[in-house]
């Protein structure tokens, strides 16, 4: 999307581009067939005027170049208006130069770089390092190291396949790279562990500096307690400081001092426990609910069910809990300094846990963006894009 500034301080979004990043392939080796759906979009440092941007889908990482480019038209033929003289019938004074003319812009997508055959497994997260010339691209089991410049190879810096797949304990399902050290990265693991790694310390970061998770209440233990307690997505915070983590009940803040415990731990989804059965059956248990940071670092967005997402501060005493209608303006209910049990039982909009048969699990927000510089955040349901000024 573009942004328009239509004589007001705030920007209106306009549909600016649209190109086919990824077609679907056929493993003819593992005879699996390999969706187009495109998993996760970075962007990159812009070049020559240019935007970048990298694309992902289950195999595959894109780097692509979109751009705007003249459209020009070619005039004045000699053979223009004189169709029916032959050729050599033409006068040395009738010969002209055709001419060129700008006729208009048009934006243009060329796909620069295409990162291919290093991930046996699915991918399904990809990070620019702040350095600006290396990404990372994370399967279930390994996670491995790029440059842009460079398609043909990649390095192996996390590695976590057993020798015998029946000893695997857990897989990777996010990574992601400090915002100003370009030597640290992190990734977490179904089992709800943060792994913190230095690639100065060793070519493999297998053996990692530092890890972040929580110890699980014995009685409190379930069958649905390591589903549920897979982290889905992970974000440093601009500063670099704190690390945000999100599960299927909760969304985790901590401080990268301190990995014993959770600095803050907002509750977003409990009043759905006692309804996990359910959920298992129709595998919205497995939904992977995205998070994102404000450039400040105070904020945090996250979607739910019922088309809600929630914007939490820091220490999670407010709540603004936002409905997006199409064609109309959305609901917006706000909390502030609300006890974390009222945050539980009375989301806005959101039905106690005794309501828990009005959710709507078809309505659901996965995917939630923050603006880097402006207060704005972007949402998608479905194949809708909503885009909130705050």
């Amino acid at each position: 999307n573009q942004a328009v500034y239509a004589g007001t301080s705030e920007p209106q979004y306009a549909p600016y581009t649209e190109f086919q990043s990824h077609n679907a392939e056929f493993d003819y080796l593992k005879s699996l067939e390999i969706e187009e759906k495109i998993n996760q979009i970075k962007w990159c440092r812009p070049s020559s005027g240019a935007q970048c941007l990298l694309s992902t889908n289950d195999k595959t990482i894109k780097l692509w170049k979109v751009h705007e480019r003249s459209v020009r038209e070619v005039t004045v033929y000699n053979q223009q208006g004189l169709a029916h003289v032959a050729r050599t019938q033409i006068a040395p004074g009738q010969i002209r130069l055709p001419q060129s003319h700008v006729r208009g812009r048009m934006t243009a997508s060329t796909a620069k770089r295409v990162y291919a055959n290093a991930h046996t497994y699915h991918i399904n997260s990809i990070a620019l390092n702040s350095d600006g010339e290396t990404f990372m691209s994370a399967d279930d089991l390994r996670v491995n190291l790029w440059s842009l410049g460079i398609s043909n190879q990649s390095f192996n810096i996390v590695d976590i396949k057993p020798p015998n797949m029946e000893e695997l304990t857990e897989v990777i399902t996010a990574a992601d790279f400090h915002p100003s050290h370009c030597n640290t990265m992190m990734y977490s693991t179904s089992r709800g562990a943060i792994k913190l790694g230095d690639m100065r310390q060793a070519a493999l970061c297998d053996s990692y500096s530092q890890v972040f998770e929580e110890q699980e209440d014995p009685e409190a233990r379930s069958f649905f307690s390591e589903i549920i307690a897979s982290i889905s997505d992970i974000k440093f915070s601009p500063d670099g400081r704190y690390i945000i983590a999100r599960d299927f009940l909760t969304l985790k803040v901590w401080d990268i001092n301190m990995n014993s415990h959770p600095v803050q731990t907002i509750n977003i989804h409990e009043h759905l426990r006692p309804r996990l059965g359910d959920l298992y059956e129709s595998d919205c248990i497995f939904d992977k609910f995205e998070c994102a940071v404000s450039g400040d670092g105070n904020n945090f967005i996250t979607g739910s069910y019922n088309s809600e997402f929630h914007i939490y501060d820091r220490y999670g005493r407010t709540d603004v809990a936002i409905t997006p209608h199409m064609g109309r303006s959305a609901s917006v209910s706000r909390r502030h300094s609300m006890p974390q049990q009222g945050l539980v039982q009375h989301f806005a909009g959101m039905p106690a846990a005794g309501d828990g048969d009005a959710l709507d699990f078809s309505k659901k927000i996965l995917q939630a963006s923050w603006h880097p510089t402006f207060n704005e955040v972007a949402v998608s349901i479905r194949n809708s894009l909503f885009v909130y000024a705050m």
